[in-house]
């Protein structure tokens, strides 16, 4: 069963109501007459600096219609509970113009998602403790790229709301879900602090090199980076001495206990980095996987965006787009029957007129907002 979402978030809701949209649900993006903050965040596609050109909102409203309403006017805000009697959820990550209360009261058994968010991106890292994770040893944090903290949360809100509204259609009452930005981000530390907790172990900073197994990481090549990670069972450290043929591990017989390699899994590390340099991504993780050991090539953009497997399966399709013609666009994670072939985003007030007729409302009756038909 689809459902209706009224989408009210900046960067991190617009990615949770994102995904409904791949499921094939009806999202509606209130936005204000000068357009959302989304369609002001660079880059701008063909260095045109207006609210149609962000990258961001391309991606992030991909799927979604777009609403003009002014919701600091007496008839935006009749306007907007009128269309919340007619949805399923709203997700905001902002005050709410009216009061809390009357959005009940406009649909009893309306699903609220509020996103509890008090500190910019790289502050709630640093706040939650990701950041003591990440980077090297004894080196200053590094921070990671691409928004994908916030997109790691967006995931935690399309989570909270699909189970709220399951609970909500099978009680027949409404429900408040929160979601904390910067607790989501503290979820990604629950293992260290549980480490700690039970046994004491702090948890520091690897670098390059994983820490569950001895001998696994990401290590420089020819052509960039690649990961091997290793699974201690017999006959595997001679198979794999076999392959590197590194003088100074094969004359240590006591590497071949599992105790010994996390020991000395550093200095084992370290020759590999050596090693390695040697051969090409392709060449390392090809022979890899031919003696059976789990490796994959550290995958760039460019990489990513002519992967025919993600064309396969979905993940990378064609779209006929207004603005920028026929391109390649990330159609995103989730696959399900119901799913539907996302649509560009949406033109600043394109589904007023829309929107307005569901309501049973004239276009020309309101100057709450500007028809984008």
């Amino acid at each position: 069963m689809t459902a209706r979402i009224i989408d009210l978030t900046g960067m991190i809701g617009s990615y949770a109501s994102r995904l409904f949209a791949e499921e094939g649900h009806e999202v509606i993006r209130v936005e204000k007459e000068e357009g959302d903050d989304l369609r002001r965040v660079p880059p701008f596609l063909a260095d045109k600096r207006d609210l149609e050109h962000s990258a961001y909102h391309q991606f992030l409203n991909a799927g979604k219609k777009s609403l003009i309403l002014d919701l600091d006017s007496a008839t935006g805000q009749r306007l907007f509970l009128d269309l919340l009697g007619r949805s399923d959820v709203l997700v905001a990550d902002r005050p709410l113009a009216v009061d809390e209360q009357l959005c009940f009261e406009a649909n009893p058994k309306l699903v609220l998602t509020k996103i509890e968010n008090d500190a910019p991106e790289i502050c709630a890292m640093a706040r939650s403790g990701l950041l003591s994770l990440t980077g090297q040893p004894n080196q200053a944090p590094m921070i990671l790229g691409a928004h994908i903290p916030y997109l790691a949360v967006g995931a935690y809100v399309g989570v909270a709301t699909a189970a709220a509204l399951l609970a909500a259609r099978n009680s027949g009452r409404g429900i408040r879900a929160t979601v904390s930005v910067r607790q989501s981000l503290e979820s990604f530390v629950e293992q260290a602090m549980v480490e700690y907790s039970f046994s004491g172990t702090i948890t520091e900073r690897r670098g390059s090199k994983g820490a569950i197994t001895a001998i696994s990481g990401a290590l420089p090549c020819k052509d960039g980076h690649w990961v091997i990670s290793q699974i201690h069972r017999p006959g595997r450290w001679s198979n794999f001495l076999d392959w590197v043929q590194d003088p100074e591990l094969s004359s240590d017989p006591s590497l071949a206990q599992e105790e010994n390699q996390h020991k000395r899994r550093d200095f084992i590390m370290d020759r590999l980095h050596a090693w390695a340099r040697r051969f090409t991504k392709e060449e390392l993780v090809e022979e890899a996987q031919r003696r059976h050991f789990p490796a994959s090539p550290v995958s760039t953009t460019l990489d990513l965006i002519d992967d025919p497997q993600l064309v396969a399966r979905g993940f990378l399709r064609e779209m006929n787009h207004p603005l920028f013609g026929r391109i390649t666009f990330p159609q995103g994670a989730i696959a399900t029957d119901g799913g539907a072939r996302l649509s560009p985003a949406p033109r600043l007030g394109q589904h007023n007129g829309e929107i307005m007729r569901l309501l049973g409302s004239d276009v020309s009756d309101h100057d709450s907002f500007n028809p984008g038909e």
